[in-house]
């Protein structure tokens, strides 16, 4: 074997000096290395890492957590896994492996040379084990994360001598909304390192980074742009997302470098803000057959290559857009103290006024429905005032996935989001998994004790799920919480102050159940700031909407989309079980289609929702009668008692009505 170059002999004698140093007096001095792995390797010595022995305490997900981690970033994952593919195609011979990593540092996926897996084995170096800098100290993984850039981290500069076998190149994946999703990974043997990785690496990224653009705002005007027209098309191009009236929802790195902006311009700025080139232009330019190539000028007055692209149903509104008014320069959506200043240079004014609140979690989940339009509205107008919030509605209507969206809405994002379903937990249990208890308070507690689940939501939001089915005595509790803003463990102590955001849910009237005297008046009207009721699925007017973003959620490589008489048949199907039951009819569906089929039909549903679909009344044309108000009110009435199979007290919950009223209803209609 030949003798390294004199420089890379160099660069080891100094890494190792400078690693003496640190276990010596735990510094190292300025100029023996990179003043970044120096930086590196003091955020790792402040974590209380030691760089010899193992990762003390690094956290390992078990099968069903990484199931569930996989779950949650099932976008990321299917974006992700071809390009990891790709990536292995290019490097297998490399005696490596290609890794994609969470946010949190998390390894979800892996691909490997058998040669290297077991090496990689023996430092955690697979799916399920976490990477945070935290755990680790200095690795491409968690330190890309932490610095939210491309790095690389070679042989001994890691901070774990164990560790400095690796050669690890990773780069951050961002999404369009600017937040930090998780990291792609290359790592193999230290002797295998190839300057050209970085690139490839970075590339890679960003082709994740295009498809979740793609992904999000299929349906935006969308602008690619580059400083060259030859560049637009390629990975290094800026890719923008504005809404119909010119707010940027949507952008990738190279976008916002090419603008001067920062990732927190996203949903706080207009177009007018960085390009010379007016809303009702580019609306005019997609009408235009053709993808052209267009000049537009930066408010510095240097051109970029433009080309637009008109998303579904950005045309079809287009026409009313292009001839509103781009928002004003002194109007803008209201911005969080972390925004302010930070995403526009100082030279323009920082909007006071509201016009348009940014997208957010919650704009999300508007796909159309006004009854749904209106709780967001005003869940949006509360969000950041101390006022509870209380949803009510039928099992399976998005009570959660609605509590979740606002707290990601707010200012308490960064903050914990504790769910507690007060339905599932025995009642032996619930005042200790609330509350908290000190070691030995109970036959069977953790000699440690527990802080509770109130205690965990501090400074974020605590959601108590089915809340009428607490029992009377955590009822008194509870209260006691929320007025005093303290909680005692369970077993005595000193009480402890909490603060935090409270929403929660049930699908019984609280009002009723207070009545029959199984809730408490003064807890319910310390719940009750504001009630939003979610409408059940058959009272939605998107649900082809919610039918078509589902499958592109679940199905994101290929345009999958439901028979014609199919999508008849659910149109008129009663949804007892709501969006729980259509997202899993939905999700079998996709499963059951073989991999060149597109076309979701009967053969694919599961045999118990076919079976009521068939059962349905035939449908009949729209015309003056069948379209009034009493047909109408028959044909739902009909639809829910069969799919309540007959049971009036369950059909009469559903209508919102009440029994003697379903009663009255059916003798009029002639119905049994």
């Amino acid at each position: 074997m030949s003798a390294r170059p004199p420089v890379q002999r160099s660069l080891s004698t100094r890494l190792r000096t400078a690693r003496r140093q640190l276990l010596d007096n735990g510094q190292v001095a300025s100029d023996l290395i990179d003043p970044a792995l120096r930086q590196r390797w003091q955020r790792s010595l402040q974590f209380g890492l030691a760089p010899t022995g193992r990762a003390p305490g690094a956290p390992h997900a078990s099968a069903a957590q990484l199931a569930q981690a996989l779950d949650h970033q099932r976008e990321l994952v299917a974006h992700a896994r071809p390009v990891m593919e790709f990536l292995f195609e290019q490097t297998h011979d490399a005696d490596g492996m290609v890794i994609l990593a969470d946010a949190q540092g998390t390894l979800l996926q892996a691909l490997g040379d058998a040669s290297f897996l077991d090496r990689a084995q023996r430092v955690a170096l697979r799916p399920g084990a976490n990477w945070h800098e935290q755990w680790r100290g200095t690795n491409a993984i968690g330190t890309a994360l932490a610095e939210g850039a491309p790095v690389v981290v070679h042989g001994g500069e890691h901070f774990l001598e164990r560790n400095a076998f690796l050669t690890c190149t990773a780069a951050p994946i961002i999404d369009p909304a600017g937040r930090l999703l998780g990291a792609l990974d290359i790592s193999g043997d230290h002797r295998g390192y190839h300057r050209h990785t970085l690139a490839l690496v970075r590339s890679a990224a960003r082709m994740i980074e295009h498809r979740l653009f793609e992904t999000r705002h299929g349906s935006s005007l969308r602008l690619r742009l580059h400083a060259q027209p030859e560049g637009l098309g390629t990975v290094t191009e800026g890719l923008l997302a504005l809404s119909e009236d010119g707010w940027l929802i949507g952008a990738n790195a190279a976008a916002l470098t090419m603008l001067g902006l920062t990732r927190q311009a996203i949903g706080a700025c207009t177009l007018d803000r960085v390009l010379q080139v007016e809303l009702s232009a580019l609306y005019a330019w997609c009408h235009r057959p053709g993808t052209a190539t267009r000049s537009v000028r930066r408010l510095d007055g240097s051109v970029l290559w433009v080309r637009v692209e008109a998303g579904r149903g950005v045309l079809g509104a287009s026409l009313a857009s292009a001839r509103a008014p781009v928002p004003s320069r002194t109007s803008a959506p209201p911005r969080s103290p972390a925004q302010a200043d930070s995403a526009l240079p100082e030279s323009w004014p920082i909007p006071a006024a509201a016009r348009t609140p940014p997208p957010d979690a919650l704009a999300a989940l508007d796909t159309g429905d006004p009854k749904m339009a209106a709780a967001i509205d005003r869940a949006r107008r509360v969000i950041e005032k101390p006022i509870a919030l209380l949803l009510q509605g039928e099992s399976g209507v998005g009570k959660e996935v609605f509590a979740r969206a606002a707290h990601a809405s707010g200012s308490r994002r960064a903050g914990p989001f504790v769910a507690v379903n007060c339905a599932a937990l025995p009642e032996s249990l619930i005042e200790a998994e609330l509350f908290g208890y000190r070691p030995g308070a109970f036959t069977g507690a953790s000699r440690d004790g527990a802080p509770g689940r109130i205690r965990e939501a501090q400074g974020g939001t605590l959601f108590l799920d089915e809340i009428g089915d607490m029992p009377l005595p955590m009822q008194a509790r509870l209260l006691r919480v929320l007025q005093d803003r303290q909680v005692v463990p369970l077993g005595g102590g000193q009480p402890v102050a909490v603060e935090f955001r409270l929403v929660c849910a049930t699908h019984r009237l609280l009002r009723h159940e207070m009545d029959q005297g199984r809730f408490r008046e003064d807890l319910y009207y310390r719940l009750n700031g504001l009630t939003l009721r979610l409408p059940a699925l058959r009272e939605r007017q998107d649900r082809p909407a919610l039918i078509a973003a589902m499958l592109r959620e679940l199905q994101p490589e290929r345009m999958v989309r439901l028979a014609p008489d199919l999508a008849d048949a659910l149109s008129a199907y009663a949804w007892p079980g709501n969006l729980r039951q259509l997202h899993n009819a939905m999700r079998t569906a996709c499963a059951l289609l073989d991999p060149h089929e597109s076309l979701i039909g009967w053969t694919h549903l599961p045999d118990d929702l076919a079976d009521d679909l068939r059962k349905l009344p035939a449908a009949r044309p729209l015309d003056d009668e069948a379209s009034d108000l009493r047909t109408l009110s028959e044909r739902t009435i009909r639809q829910i008692v069969l799919a309540c199979e007959g049971n009036l007290s369950d059909a009469a919950r559903r209508l919102g009505i009440s029994r003697n009223t379903l009663y009255r209803k059916l003798r009029e209609f002639n119905l049994r």
